[in-house]
């Protein structure tokens, strides 16, 4: 059963701490559409399933990425699509929703996610892989 866009969407605001609900959405929409270009096939499409419709459009219809971006890089592309943003800032911003995302997702889809992206995600999801 997919989160409600509410409780997503308030998830996201409390974990980022954003004073408005419009920042957590700006926040949720572009760090979606970049996870989602690095994601295939089932894994995707059961992620998408566990989110709310809205959020689930912008997972399965991503920004193309010509190759899969490293955690550095994506947090770059992510303060590049953000207005006013800073690297500091974005990683703020993709905290907040990839652990959204992963507390949708569950443990075991969240490690089915990890394994398509490149290495150093797990920390991006708030979910560090134990050494």
């Amino acid at each position: 059963m997919p989160m409600r866009p509410e409780a997503f969407l308030d998830h996201v605001r409390e974990r980022g701490e954003y004073p408005t609900r419009a920042e957590a959405e700006r926040a949720a929409r572009v760090v979606l559409a970049l996870l989602g270009a690095h994601l295939v096939g089932t894994v995707r499409a059961e992620l998408a399933a566990r989110l709310p419709e809205t959020y689930a459009l912008i997972l399965l219809n991503p920004l193309q990425a010509a190759e899969p971006l490293s955690p550095e890089r994506f947090v770059r592309a992510t303060a590049a699509w953000i207005e006013g943003a800073t690297e500091t800032t974005a990683l703020w911003d993709i905290g907040a929703v990839l652990s959204t995302v992963a507390a949708a997702a569950g443990d075991t889809l969240t490690r089915e996610v990890l394994l398509q992206l490149p290495v150093g995600y797990d920390v991006l999801f708030g979910h560090p892989r134990p050494v």
